[in-house]
């Protein structure tokens, strides 16, 4: 396995904040500035980690190694080459805030004058550079997997398309189609570790190609086998952009907080570092995507009204008439539909406030079903918790406060509970996860999220299969 050296001294220096200049600031640059020295010695280490940059997932990238050491402008253009090499591998070579309408998630700050200077004079140039990177096993994963897929390692087995395979038939390949499968989500266990094609996988391939659109007759040939057998240049690819998502993330996010991964719909509670819970939600479908988003949860609703937003109001209740309001226990209010509290509500029993201007938030739903999706894009952009309820318990639980907020769900009218400490919430976007093993595993891209990242990055365009879902209950 490559391993990553981290100088800690360095890498402090490296990644200082830097939101608010000052005139301190400004001094301290001046001052790294003019502390930087090169070297013949320095400026091969610069391009021995230039070099290694495929280990980041950067090689598709041009990184020009300017300059010569010995007079001001060869060691100013040494010194820029550098810190653009540096800061792709510290921040990422994308901005993710001009890829996407909306990306609000915290990115690590990166002082990177002094950590150069710093670097240079102990004559730890590289090691400085790729201490910058994620230093996390994951992200050694994923390198490992990018380098073995561009050719410096084992090949993975490609799924020969040598015949349709149909429900019942015996085959070689139904162990691999199965570990495929299984990678995808769409069966559990020890399905298929036989030749048979089983009524188990049978109904776990259609519902993959009800997902991406495809007739879900269950004959695993052409389009369904694409979809399960990635090329190795799109699994390359998809672990590229997965290393530069985790190159945008702050190296230290706050020990409690709750990350809800968009792409895998899957939400994640850490409590002081450690990893608490970890459930299924429902995100926005790909029509009305749910936005990353870095935005704290603040206090708990219980038995939540619901003022239906002009877009869903227009476009989905108007024409259904009075009797549909009376149904659903809606009525107009002030020029707006607003659904009253109870379990039919579409915000379900209880919502989490969360602060940002998208009225994006997490919250129940009386469309339980929905939750066994393997693909659950299926909302209008808010997000949906699996067992809520149980959620808000153990959030209201760690925050001392869950007498009070059984005594708000108890009046069965809407009541506001305020949390004590707001808990940061990250909505990010990434689509390869790891699997028992700690290996990483390509998913969809429900959004086609990963293109502009990837081309970005340097990769060549292509076309892949997106997801398809059904239309969408009301809920938000």
């Amino acid at each position: 396995m490559r391993q990553f050296v981290m100088v800690c001294s360095l890498l402090s220096l490296a990644l200082a904040g830097c939101d608010n200049p000052s005139a301190d600031d400004a001094r301290a640059d001046a001052e790294a500035a003019s502390s930087i020295r090169w070297n013949g010695a320095a400026v091969r280490q610069l391009r021995e980690a230039v070099g290694r940059r495929a280990a980041h997932g950067l090689d598709h990238l041009r990184f020009v190694v300017e300059g010569q050491p010995g007079s001001a402008e060869g060691e100013r253009a040494l010194t820029q080459s550098a810190l653009r090499y540096a800061g792709a591998v510290a921040r990422g070579a994308t901005d993710p805030a001009k890829l996407q309408a909306t990306y609000t998630i915290p990115r690590p700050e990166a002082d990177l004058r002094p950590g150069l200077a710093a670097a240079l004079s102990e004559g730890k140039l590289g090691e400085w550079i790729d201490g910058l990177a994620p230093q996390t096993e994951q992200y050694r994963k994923l390198s490992d997997a990018y380098l073995a897929l561009r050719g410096e390692g084992d090949k993975l087995a490609a799924i020969p398309d040598t015949r349709p395979l149909n429900p019942g038939a015996a085959d070689p390949r139904i162990p691999a189609i199965a570990a495929q499968l299984a990678a995808s989500g769409y069966i559990e266990g020890a399905v298929g570790k036989g030749d048979h094609y089983t009524p188990a996988m049978v109904r776990a391939v259609q519902r993959m190609q009800t997902d991406y659109g495809i007739d879900p007759d269950g004959v695993i040939s052409g389009d369904a086998l694409e979809i399960l057998n990635l090329p190795d240049a799109d699994r390359a690819r998809a672990i590229a952009v997965a290393m530069e998502r985790m190159r945008w993330l702050e190296r230290e996010p706050p020990p409690t907080r709750i990350d809800v991964n968009l792409a895998a719909a899957r939400l994640t509670y850490w409590r002081d570092g450690k990893i608490a819970d970890s459930r299924k939600v429902i995100v926005g479908k790909p029509e009305s995507a749910t936005p990353q988003l870095g935005s704290p949860i603040y206090r708990l609703v219980a038995n939540p009204t619901w003022t239906v937003p002009r877009s869903i109001q227009n476009g989905e209740i108007a024409k259904k008439g009075a009797g549909y309001l009376r149904r659903n226990n809606m009525a107009w209010k002030d020029g707006w539909i607003v659904q009253q509290p109870g379990p039919q509500n579409a915000l379900g029993l209880v919502k989490f406030d969360m602060k940002n201007d998208r009225a994006i938030y997490l919250h129940d739903t009386p469309a339980k079903p929905l939750f066994d999706e393997v693909q659950r894009q299926r909302s209008h952009g808010c997000v949906r918790v699996e067992d809520a309820l149980g959620f808000a318990d153990m959030l209201a639980r760690d925050a001392g406060i869950l007498d009070e907020w059984l005594a708000a769900r108890a009046t069965g009218k809407e009541a506001f509970v305020e949390l004590p400490r707001a808990i940061p919430v990250r909505l990010y976007y990434q689509t390869v996860l790891f699997d028992d093993e700690g290996e990483p595993v390509v998913r969809a891209d429900p959004y086609g999220w990963n293109d502009a990242v990837a081309k970005g990055l340097g990769f060549p365009e292509r076309q892949g299969y997106k997801l398809r879902t059904s239309d969408a209950d009301i809920g938000p």
